[in-house]
């Protein structure tokens, strides 16, 4: 079952600290991610891609299913979107989420699907919107439901149609 009030209530807790960064959230957001779904692993600081170093990769018993790239919180994710690296991530990456851990964006085939937010940090609480769990939920299921490839380099390619060849 997903955590999504446990999510809200780590990543609250950090932005009242003051002092989080981009990289404070992480913990909370592979947890996020990992409890979606039995057997899913949010793997953070992943090796790089062909197009780079997206900060997460998401796998299904080692099989790739997608890849987040994370903001720092309140970051303006239009800005980011426009950005060189989310311009690389995009045109590489088939399977894709952007988020500052408070909006959530999703693309396919570097095309944005659906976005959801959770609410936002006011300096002292977290406003969360009506509907927004809902939403976030619902974006985050269907990028690991998503039925696309996500070979990152021909060589990956070729790897694993070896291992299906050997298998057969």
């Amino acid at each position: 079952m997903i955590q999504l009030d446990t999510y809200t209530k780590a990543v609250e807790s950090a932005l009242k600290a003051g002092n989080a960064t981009e990289h404070t959230h992480r913990p909370a957001l592979k947890a996020l991610i990992e409890s979606i779904e039995s057997g899913i692993v949010a793997t953070n600081e992943p090796a790089h891609v062909e197009c780079g170093a997206p900060d997460f990769v998401v796998t299904r018993r080692s099989i790739p299913l997608g890849h987040v790239e994370t903001k720092d919180p309140g970051e303006n994710l239009d800005k980011a979107e426009r950005g060189e690296q989310l311009v690389r991530y995009r045109a590489g990456l088939s399977n894709l989420v952007l988020t500052n851990y408070l909006e959530f964006r999703w693309y396919v085939h570097g095309e944005p699907r659906l976005t959801a937010s959770l609410g936002a940090f006011d300096g002292k609480h977290l406003r969360l919107k009506d509907g927004g769990a809902r939403q976030v939920t619902a974006l985050l299921e269907a990028f690991l439901a998503a039925k696309v490839p996500t070979m990152a380099s021909p060589r990956e390619l070729a790897q694993r149609l070896a291992g299906l060849a050997r298998l057969m």
